[in-house]
């Protein structure tokens, strides 16, 4: 199994950002950490063995390109306004898609992007894929909360409003924006005893209410911890079921 760490000096975030690179070929899974996690979390909790994920890694259906964060910066930078935590994000975002996706296509020019992760990771991976829902084909959020107000004691503004699924979901009316929700594969997995389960519950609901198909995946219990993510990034890596 290939595994290798990449690191560049970001130029959107000002600061050295790590990375690695999981298999050889295949659809590009971008991989988001829990909270305060690493770009090393996936592959320390070994979701690329072969009861996991190790099979698509090793047969080349996909290569996961597993990411680190800015939380300390961002929403967990309890220090800041949480509208500047909400700015860092965006730059974040910013530099997801200027530096990271192209980094991804010079390795492995498959057009198919995916984007997950569990609990945090949840968030960002649903945040950037509806946020650039042309350049993300499949969202598999695990155990995610998608409303980052949880996280501002329920104060926003047009940043906060800009990095909300929850919220700028519900207002979305550009009918080509739509569209393209439309066309992507949308996967919300969550414990039915999960405290994030009522704001799943709410999300698919936004978006169903814009006809923007999803599967809503409740597992029985808490089903909020990595024996529960490995099986249901089992079960929904190529779509849902």
């Amino acid at each position: 199994m290939s595994v290798e760490r990449v690191q560049w000096y970001s130029p959107t975030l000002g600061r050295e950002m790590p990375l690695q690179v999981v298999g050889h070929s295949g659809a590009r899974v971008l991989v988001f950490p829990t909270s305060l996690g690493s770009c090393s979390e996936w592959t320390d909790r070994h979701m690329h063995r072969p009861e996991v994920l190790g099979v698509h890694l090793e047969r080349g259906w996909i290569q996961m390109f597993c990411l680190h964060h800015v939380h300390e910066e961002s929403w967990y930078g309890e220090h800041l306004h949480p509208g500047a935590r909400a700015w860092r994000h965006l730059l974040y975002d910013r530099y997801l898609l200027d530096e990271v996706l192209p980094f991804t296509t010079s390795r492995n020019s498959n057009p198919f992007v995916i984007a997950t992760g569990a609990s945090f990771g949840g968030y960002h991976a649903a945040c950037f894929g509806l946020r650039h829902p042309e350049r993300v084909n499949r969202i598999i959020g695990l155990s995610g909360t998608y409303d980052i107000k949880r996280l501002t004691g329920g104060y926003s503004d047009n940043n906060v409003y800009a990095c909300n699924p929850t919220d700028f979901m519900r207002h979305e009316q550009d009918p080509a924006r739509l569209d393209a929700f439309r066309k992507q594969d949308i996967v919300l997995a969550v414990g039915r005893d999960d405290p994030a389960c009522p704001n799943n519950e709410e999300f698919s609901g936004i978006l169903w209410g814009k006809s923007i198909g999803n599967a809503l995946r409740v597992w029985n219990g808490w089903s909020h911890d990595w024996p529960y993510w490995e099986r249901m990034i089992r079960a929904y890596i190529a779509g849902h079921d």
